[in-house]
């Protein structure tokens, strides 16, 4: 079988890691040098801790079981099972954390609710005041500004991979075929989009105005080396406000009398934070719904992760080093963890997970494979 795989972000990426795995020949074509999009601007979490129960869950564990297989074979991806803490302070965000603990699934995400000084000999860099913490063993992380290049890196080793960079698929030609800017035609067994937040041109006139699927706007940040080992992911109790996993009566109270602050509500953020493999720490995030997007980034939700952050490791932020703002595409279905469409005979459109791309792209792409007949 011969796949066209449009897009080399991790999800295009990782559909033709699947694809080649299972013999068949993939022409991989991506429109800028390289990948440049979410793909990259990202926290690299393999996220297991706040998923629904459910498909999504499942499909974070098979993935991240997936992640973990890669990487034993590529290391320059960077993996690392370092699970994740969320500190929390007061009675009402330590309900939260005991009723994540309460679900049926919790054993399988590795929740374990620790004292703050349990918490710190896992994390000895959390030196601030906080009462308790949630783990999530199931918690891994990656680096996603260099995974794609690593992952492709091994894909070009088999000569049954071709990447074709810098070439904008205009035109879907016939079955199984595709026309690029260049005037070439790609034709193969079977033709897949993973074209990210890029949701016009091409897509639209193939998927039809009622795409299910939306863009989000974000903002990060990176700092200079921490100086020493973050041993876990960190997220705070703004996460339980966000993630589906913590639904519930005790969030309901929690956002009743222990409301975010104006910034962090206004800009519907929440604190996640990974340390890089140089050592920095990447902190975020915002989240922004309504179009058009701004163009610039603001310096309040920058102001607030400082201040949390510093609350939690009980000393200051190194210098930050890079600010930068995201897009990426979302299903407006929280219950579906992808679009996955056939837009033409041959031809499907695989998009939309939302701030859950990393972590779930590796069993994406398997269902993809599986469901096609790969």
């Amino acid at each position: 079988m011969r796949v066209i795989v449009v897009g080399a972000g991790v999800v295009g990426t990782l559909h033709a890691w699947q694809a080649v795995e299972r013999g068949h020949e993939v022409v991989q074509i991506e429109r800028e040098a390289e990948a440049r999009g979410a793909s990259l601007r990202n926290f690299g979490q393999i996220w297991v801790s706040g998923r629904a129960g459910g498909e999504e869950l499942e499909t974070a564990l098979r993935a991240r079981e997936l992640w973990e297989e890669i990487g034993v074979r590529v290391p320059g991806l960077g993996f690392r099972a370092n699970g994740s803490l969320t500190p929390v302070r007061g009675d009402l965000e330590r309900a939260v954390a005991e009723a994540a603990l309460a679900r049926p699934d919790a054993a399988a995400r590795g929740y374990k609710l620790l004292t703050a000084d349990e918490a710190r000999a896992v994390n000895p860099a959390l030196r601030g005041a906080f009462d308790a913490a949630l783990y999530c063993e199931r918690d891994a992380a990656v680096e996603p500004r260099t995974a794609q290049l690593a992952l492709r890196s091994e894909l070009l080793k088999s000569p049954r991979y071709t990447f074709l960079p810098g070439r904008e698929v205009r035109d879907v030609v016939g079955e199984h075929a595709v026309r690029d800017d260049h005037g070439d035609v790609h034709d193969g067994d079977v033709v897949v989009l993973c074209t990210g937040a890029w949701l016009g041109g091409l897509v639209r006139e193939l998927a039809g105005p009622g795409l299910p699927v939306r863009r989000v706007r974000l903002q990060m940040m990176q700092t200079d080396p921490l100086g020493e080992p973050l041993t876990t992911s960190v997220a705070d109790a703004d996460s339980f406000r966000y993630y589906p996993a913590y639904r519930g009566p005790a969030l309901d109270e929690l956002n009743a009398h222990e409301p975010q602050s104006t910034t962090a509500a206004d800009h519907r953020m929440q604190l996640l934070m990974v340390q890089r493999a140089d050592g920095g720490l990447t902190i975020g995030d915002t989240h922004e719904y309504e179009h058009p997007f701004a163009f610039d980034t603001l310096e309040d939700p920058y102001e607030h992760l400082t201040e949390v952050v510093e609350s939690f490791l009980g000393r200051s932020l190194p210098r930050i080093r890079r600010r930068w703002a995201g897009v990426y595409a979302q299903c407006t279905d929280p219950s579906r963890v992808v679009h996955r469409q056939r837009v033409r005979d041959g031809v499907w459109l695989v998009t939309g997970p939302g701030g859950r791309g990393m972590t779930c792209s590796p069993a994406i792409a398997e269902t993809t494979a599986d469901e096609l007949g790969w």
